[in-house]
């Protein structure tokens, strides 16, 4: 155990690549056209940090069930091609995995697919390769804590050993409710108020992120 860290459990999506502000922008073209005309602040607090068969879930109960696919066909699509054209790492990511010394994974929302493309895109695959967890490897994705109990057994972690990484409302949720403790990235979309709780400190710099899991 390195200062009460067993495993620095890390999301990908606006923790490690920014790729929130991508998908947002494309979720509200996408439901606009479909007949549900969303805000981006909308979009953050509906959809940033779940699956996307949840998400598809969301959409097929407002809209019905052939929207839902339309729109998991389109949003893949267009997402992937922005992705290609715009996406880097997270500001002060590169700088923090160079100074962490507790062993790391990934546990995110995002397909097996989809993750090996962002990390790649950003040249952080190599930091995870071998460790990177998907929703789809579980029953029930963010908030339930599924995905980041997955990720720790498979790592052979306690709960009580492990941190996460976090920048969204449900992987917060999540977090807590897999009992292990959380540290809050409000440098991205998600307000820090909507993150703040119990067994949570927020920050909003990735070059922090050392500092506060040496303190832990």
């Amino acid at each position: 155990m390195i200062n009460g860290v067993d495993l620095v459990i890390f999301d990908c999506d606006g923790v490690l690549v920014d790729s929130e502000r991508i998908a947002v922008r494309v979720n509200v073209d996408i439901t606009a056209q479909l007949g549900w005309p969303l805000t981006a602040a909308e979009v953050i607090d509906r959809f940033i940090g779940r699956s996307h068969a949840s998400i598809a879930e969301i959409i097929a109960a407002e809209l019905g069930a052939e929207a839902a696919a339309t729109w998991t066909d389109r949003f893949e699509t267009e997402l992937r091609q922005a992705v290609d054209a715009e996406l880097t790492a997270v500001d002060g990511i590169e700088e923090a995995l160079g100074r962490i010394t507790a062993p790391t994974c990934v546990a995110s929302s995002g397909t097996p697919e989809k993750l090996r493309h962002t990390l790649g895109r950003t040249g952080l695959y190599p930091h995870f390769a071998g460790r990177i967890f998907s929703a789809t490897e579980v029953p029930r994705g963010k908030p339930a804590p599924d995905l980041f109990l997955h990720a720790a057994a498979r790592m052979g972690v306690s709960p009580q050993g492990c941190v996460v990484v976090e920048d969204s409302q449900y992987g917060v949720q999540a977090a807590r409710a897999a009992g292990m403790r959380c540290l809050a990235y409000a440098g991205g979309l998600t307000a820090a108020d909507r993150l703040q709780g119990p067994g949570t400190i927020v920050f909003d710099d990735m070059r922090d992120l050392p500092a506060l899991l040496d303190k832990i």
